[in-house]
């Protein structure tokens, strides 16, 4: 519709010029008053925009008219002034703006505007990344806590992710107490003291009573460990109580990094250094069964035989964590 009306609009002004003299006469008349500017205003899909403001403007502020588009896009200028620069801008809500370059018009001229396109703005979008370690340390929290051997037996203190963030002091002791009270440690707890039971060890004797005295005791021994070792003297010695899975490199490297891990710890500032909390927490857990253990199971020799297999049991578990047990646990549902 929009290039049928200029084409009747042009189409009529020849006929009308190439036919008629009085008609000729009529618009040497015209032209003395000046020039008129038409056109269309679409979009890039060659849809007519309405209600566009269209602005003609001169070198003097007083050379300016004003017009606002039909449904049909269509607009005209009448009696524009011969002989000056003059400059459209087009501006519609939800497109960018149109400026046209300089038009200088002869005395009666029809200026039919080329083509005019409004484009939509082009937006701009601008991502904020903020990292936030509180949220990140919260989110790697709440996997490691879901970590579990064959998904049943819980893993909840490797880290699997060497940039891990630290934790705060109000995990390490959440981490402790549910490592405690989980069902599957308190099975573990129940099937070691059946086994020394076995071996009257302590030396409670043999019975029902003996065997809860043993529960008790491991109970006991455990709860201890993790809570000082794993919560309490990690909390205040700024220390990562957890073993950090290396899993590349050599078997020598990963070996020597097993094996060194109760006795260099990572520290919450990411450095690295002596691991007071993994042997701070065996040596007081071995320390405090001197108050429940029976008197022959007493004494310095004894504390310290014990500090010293502790720490054989925790080398051992950080080798197998290496080499076996990795393999078989369960993160995120799924086993790696």
């Amino acid at each position: 519709m929009k290039r049928f009306d200029i084409g009747l609009v042009v189409a009529f002004s020849v006929a009308v010029a190439c036919s008629m003299p009085v008609m000729g006469q009529s618009m040497q008349t015209i032209a003395a008053k000046g020039a008129t500017i038409l056109g269309t205003v679409t979009d890039v899909n060659g849809d007519t925009v309405g209600n566009a403001a269209v602005v003609l403007k001169g070198p003097d502020s007083h050379d300016g008219q004003t017009v606002v588009t039909s449904q049909n896009g269509f607009f005209e200028f009448q009696g524009v002034a011969p002989g000056l620069p003059y400059q459209i801008t087009i501006s519609a809500t939800d497109f960018e703006p149109w400026i046209s370059p300089l038009i200088t018009l002869n005395p009666g001229q029809f200026k039919i505007m080329p083509p005019i396109q409004l484009r939509i703005p082009s937006q701009r979008t601008e991502v904020n990344v903020k990292y936030d370690p509180a949220e990140v340390v919260t989110e790697q929290f709440k996997a490691e806590e879901k970590q579990r051997v064959f998904g049943i037996i819980p893993n909840f203190y490797v880290n699997y992710d060497q940039n891990a963030e630290p934790l705060t002091a109000k995990m390490k002791f959440q981490l402790a107490l549910k490592v405690s009270a989980d069902p599957v440690t308190a099975a573990g707890v129940l099937f070691v003291a059946s086994a020394k039971q076995a071996g009257n060890t302590p030396h409670y004797g043999q019975g029902w009573g003996a065997y809860g005295e043993r529960v008790g005791t491991i109970a006991a021994d455990g709860f201890a460990d993790s809570m000082i070792g794993g919560a309490i003297l990690p909390s205040l010695l700024h220390q990562d109580p957890r073993y950090f899975y290396q899993g590349t490199g050599t078997t020598g490297s990963r070996i020597r990094h097993a094996m060194l891990s109760p006795f260099v710890a990572r520290y919450d500032n990411g450095t690295w250094g002596p691991n007071y909390s993994s042997l701070g927490g065996d040596l007081a857990s071995s320390g405090l069964a001197n108050l429940y253990y029976p008197k022959s199971d007493r004494g310095v020799g004894l504390v310290f035989g014990n500090f010293a297999i502790g720490t054989a049991e925790r080398i051992g578990a950080s080798l197998a964590q290496e080499f076996i047990i990795g393999k078989f646990t369960r993160r995120g549902g799924h086993v790696k």
